[in-house]
C-alpha cells in the first residue's frame, strides 16, 4: 500500500509542470487566445449586456471582427491574458455544436427568472451528449426587483441548476467588477479535456480568403487563417471542413500575429477611459500580406491521398485460361449431366441450353433483401398510386377555365395535412406495440410457397453457439470498404506517436493560414453568412469508407417509433453526416439479433457505412421533420469500427396445436402445403411456454404436420419455427446535411399509453 502511494505521489508530481504549462499557456503570449463561446439559454436573456460589460474592461484593447455581431477579441497587456468572445444563438445547432468543439469555455448566459427554457435544454442535452468542455454560469439583470425578491429568485435558480451543473457556481453579471471576476475565473478554471479534439490538431477561422481556380470559379483554394490547437498540424495530413468534407493542403504560412497583447496603435487614433477599440483593418492587410512566410509546402509523395473508397474491379475474382487436361473434365461432367428437353426443330445445342423447365423456372425466384414490412409498404404505396390515378382518369378533363378568389379555407389544408402526419404516427405505434407483443413473428403467405419466400433464410440449432462464417455472401458494397487487420493495435499505434510528438508541422498556438485546396465556393459563401468555420485534421485511414458500430440509448425527450433503414442524422466527433442504419441487440456473442424499431429501454447498437473514425468519440443521432427542425432521439458513443460484426434477422412461423397427444401433437397454420413441410423439417421446433420439439412427418395436403416435442403442451401454447438471415447496412451515406430550423418542442406527440391495439 505504501509502495502504490508513493507511486501514486510520484505520478502526480510529474503530471503537475504539465497541468500548469499548460494552464498558463492559454491565452498567454505563446499559447492562442483563450476561446470563449457565448450561449444565452433562455430568450430573455440579456446575451449584449453580458457583451458590454465584457468588452468595458480596464487598460483592454477591444478587437471587433467585421461583418459579425457579437464576435470580438479582448487584449489584456496588464493580465497577459488575451481572449476571443464568440456568440451563438441556443436555436442555431449547428452554430452552437461546431463552436463547443473547439472552444475552450463555454459562457452560458441564464434568466434571472427561468434559467433556460425548452431551446436551451435542448441545446443542454446536445452539448452534454458532445461533450462539454470548462464552463461557467452568468446571470445578467434582475436588479429591477426588490432586494427580498432578488433573493428568493437566486435561490429558485441555484435550486434549478443543481441537477444539470452540479457544484456550479453563479456569477451575477450586473457590474463591471462582475465581469472581471468572471473573467479571472474563466482563465484560472480548470480545463476540461474532450478526447476526440485533444488528439487532432482544430483551429477556428479568425479570416478566410477564397482564390477561384483556373478552369472553374465554383471550385478553388481557400486560405483560412487561425490559431492552432490541440495537436501539431502537419501539411502533409487531411483537413475535415465541418459540415463541408475531406481536403487537401497544399502550403501553411505564417503571417503576423492580429491578436498580439502589445499591438501597435495608429497615431491619431482617440483613447477614451483607457479602453481602445480597434478594426481588423487597423493592423494594415498590405504590411501583413508583405511579412507572410511560408512554413512548409506539402510533399505529393508523403501526403494524404483522399481516396475513400475501394474501385471493385469485376475481373479480380476470374480465373486464368484452363488448361487441357480442365478442359477434358469439363466436356466429361457435360456428358454426365446431359438430359433430354424437347425442343422446337431446327434449335441448335446452343440455343436449347438456354430453354429452362417449368420447375426450374420457379426454383431461381428470388426475393428481395428488403424487410417483409418495408415490402408491405411498399405494396400499399402501390395500391394507393394505382387508385389516385385511376380518380384522375375518370375525372373528365375540363377545357374552360374560371378565376375565382380564394378565401381563409387554406388553412383547412393545413390542418388536414397534420392530421395526416397524426395518422401516420398512430401507425407507427401502432406497428411498435406490435412487434413488442409478437417480436419478429410473420404470417407464412399463401399466395408463395414458404419454402420460396423464405429461401435466404436458415435454421440454426443455437443462436448463441452455432457457427456462421462472416466472410459469406458478402453483398458488392462490401468490395468498396476498408478493414483494418487488427483495428485497436492500429489505433493504439497512432495514439502512441501522438503521444511522443513525433509529428512536424505548426505547433499549438501559431497563427498560420492554410491554402486548402479543391474548395467548392459555397464554404466562403456560408463563411461569409456568419457561420463557424472549423478544421479538423484527420488522423490517417480517417477519409475512408468502413462499417461503424455505434452504442446508443434513446433519449428521454423523445418517444416516437424510430423504424431501421429510416433516415436519421448523425453528429459523430468532428463530423455530422446522414444515413439509413440498422439496430441490433449489444451483446458479447458473435451473432447480435436485428431490431425493427429503436428501443426506448435497452441499449442498441447502430450499423452503417461511414469514414473511419478513431475512438473515443460521441455520437448524436437526430431525426428531422416535416418542417425541417432535428429532433434528438438518441445518444451514444463509437463502440468500433468492424465490417465482420454480424447482424442476424430472425423470422419466426408460427403454428397451432390442433391435436394434442402425450408428446405428440398435430399442428396447423405454420404452412399450406406439403412441399413446405418436407422442406423446413430439419428445423428444430419451440413452443411460447418452452417445449423444444421437431417435426416428424406431413399429415395431408394442406399444411398439416405431425410433431413431436419433450412434453405435452397446453391447448393455449403456440409452436414456433426459427429463420434467420445476415442483413448488412444500405450505402445511403450523404455527407450534405441541411441546416435545421430553429428548434420548438413539438406538442403533437402522442402518448404511448394513449396507442390501443385492435
Amino acid at each position: 500500500r505504501d509502495r502504490s502511494w508513493a507511486g501514486a505521489r510520484v505520478h502526480a508530481l510529474q503530471l503537475c509542470p504539465q497541468v500548469l504549462a499548460e494552464k498558463r499557456s492559454l491565452g498567454s503570449r505563446d499559447g492562442p487566445p483563450h476561446l470563449v463561446v457565448l450561449v444565452p439559454l433562455h430568450s430573455r436573456a440579456a446575451a449584449h449586456d453580458t457583451l458590454r460589460l465584457l468588452q468595458s474592461q480596464d487598460s483592454a484593447v477591444v478587437r471587433v471582427d467585421e461583418g459579425r455581431a457579437g464576435s470580438f477579441a479582448l487584449l489584456c497587456p496588464r493580465l497577459k491574458q488575451r481572449w476571443r468572445f464568440v456568440t451563438a444563438q441556443a436555436g442555431d445547432l449547428h452554430t452552437v455544436l461546431d463552436l463547443a468543439k473547439v472552444a475552450d469555455s463555454l459562457l452560458f448566459i441564464l434568466d434571472p427568472a427561468d434559467g433556460w427554457d425548452s431551446a436551451g435544454e435542448h441545446c443542454l442535452s446536445c452539448l452534454f451528449t458532445q461533450g462539454l468542455p470548462s464552463y461557467a454560469l452568468a446571470v445578467p439583470g434582475g436588479t429591477d426587483l426588490p432586494p427580498k425578491k432578488q433573493i428568493d429568485a437566486r435561490k429558485k435558480l441555484a435550486k434549478a441548476i443543481e441537477k444539470r451543473f452540479p457544484e456550479a457556481k453563479l456569477f451575477p453579471l450586473n457590474t463591471e467588477q462582475e465581469s472581471s471576476l468572471l473573467l479571472r475565473h474563466l482563465a484560472t478554471q480548470k480545463q476540461r479535456h474532450l478526447a476526440f479534439r485533444d488528439r487532432r490538431a482544430h483551429l477556428l477561422a479568425y479570416a478566410a480568403e477564397f482564390v477561384p481556380g483556373q478552369e472553374s470559379d465554383l471550385v478553388g483554394t481557400l486560405k483560412v487563417s487561425g490559431f492552432v490547437r490541440g495537436q501539431t498540424l502537419n501539411v502533409n495530413s487531411l483537413v475535415h471542413i465541418v459540415g463541408h468534407g475531406d481536403f487537401q493542403m497544399s502550403q501553411v504560412d505564417a503571417p503576423p500575429d492580429p491578436l498580439t497583447l502589445n499591438p501597435r496603435v495608429v497615431k491619431g487614433q482617440k483613447r477614451s477611459q483607457d479602453m481602445e477599440v480597434q478594426d481588423d483593418s487597423v493592423n494594415g492587410t498590405d504590411e501583413m500580406e508583405e511579412d507572410v512566410k511560408v512554413l512548409m509546402k506539402a510533399d505529393p509523395n508523403k501526403q494524404e491521398s483522399l481516396q475513400s473508397e475501394v474501385v471493385p474491379d469485376p475481373m479480380e475474382g476470374e480465373q486464368t485460361w484452363p488448361t487441357e487436361e480442365e478442359l477434358q473434365e469439363a466436356e466429361a461432367s457435360l456428358k454426365a449431366n446431359r438430359r433430354v428437353v424437347k425442343v422446337p426443330k431446327g434449335t441448335s445445342k446452343y440455343q436449347a441450353a438456354w430453354i429452362v423447365d417449368d420447375g426450374e423456372e420457379g426454383n431461381q425466384e428470388d426475393d428481395d433483401d428488403e424487410d417483409d414490412d418495408t415490402d408491405d409498404d411498399m405494396m400499399e404505396e402501390a395500391v394507393s398510386q394505382e387508385g389516385e390515378s385511376s380518380e384522375e382518369e375518370e375525372e373528365p378533363a375540363e377545357e374552360e377555365c374560371e378565376t375565382m378568389t380564394i378565401s381563409e379555407c387554406l388553412r383547412d389544408d393545413q390542418y388536414d395535412e397534420k392530421v395526416e402526419e397524426d395518422e401516420q404516427m398512430l401507425e407507427r405505434y401502432k406497428q411498435e406495440r406490435m412487434d413488442e407483443m409478437f417480436p419478429d413473428e410473420v404470417d407464412t403467405p399463401r399466395d408463395v410457397p414458404a419454402r420460396v419466400r423464405f429461401q435466404k433464410y436458415r435454421g440454426l440449432k443455437s443462436f448463441r453457439t452455432s457457427p456462421w462464417d462472416p466472410k459469406e455472401n458478402l453483398p458488392r458494397d462490401y468490395a468498396r470498404i476498408f478493414q483494418f487487420q487488427d483495428f485497436s493495435r492500429t489505433r493504439k499505434h497512432l495514439f502512441r506517436q501522438i503521444e511522443k510528438e513525433e509529428t512536424e508541422g505548426a505547433s499549438v498556438g501559431w497563427y498560420v493560414t492554410l491554402h486548402v485546396c479543391n474548395v467548392p465556393v459555397s464554404v466562403m459563401e456560408s463563411f461569409r453568412e456568419g457561420k463557424p468555420l472549423v478544421l479538423f485534421s484527420l488522423l490517417p485511414h480517417e477519409q475512408k469508407m468502413s462499417v461503424l458500430n455505434f452504442l446508443v440509448r434513446r433519449h428521454p425527450s423523445n418517444s416516437e417509433p424510430v423504424r431501421a433503414k429510416e433516415e436519421l442524422i448523425f453528429h459523430c466527433g468532428f463530423r455530422r453526416f446522414r444515413a439509413s442504419p440498422l439496430f441490433s441487440q449489444h451483446t458479447s456473442a458473435d451473432k447480435h439479433k436485428l431490431e425493427r424499431f429503436l428501443r426506448l429501454d435497452a441499449a442498441l447498437v447502430v450499423t452503417l457505412y461511414a469514414p473511419i473514425t478513431f475512438p473515443p468519440a460521441s455520437v448524436l443521432l437526430f431525426k428531422q421533420r416535416s418542417n425541417g427542425m432535428h429532433d434528438l432521439i438518441a445518444t451514444g458513443s463509437l463502440l468500433s469500427v468492424d465490417p465482420d460484426r454480424i447482424v442476424i434477422k430472425r423470422l419466426v412461423l408460427s403454428g397451432h396445436p390442433f391435436k394434442i397427444f402425450t408428446k405428440m401433437a398435430v399442428v396447423r397454420y405454420m404452412f399450406f402445403n406439403r412441399e413446405d413441410v418436407m422442406w423446413f423439417k430439419p428445423v428444430e421446433l419451440r413452443t411460447k411456454w418452452g417445449r423444444r420439439g421437431h417435426i416428424k412427418e406431413p399429415l395431408g395436403t394442406h399444411g398439416h404436420m405431425k410433431c413431436h416435442f419433450d412434453g405435452q403442451l397446453k391447448s393455449q401454447d403456440t409452436v414456433l419455427l426459427n429463420l434467420y438471415k445476415r442483413v448488412f447496412p444500405k450505402w445511403t451515406y450523404d455527407p450534405h446535411v441541411p441546416e435545421p430550423v430553429p428548434w420548438v418542442r413539438s406538442e403533437s406527440a402522442l402518448p404511448v399509453q394513449e396507442v390501443e391495439m385492435e
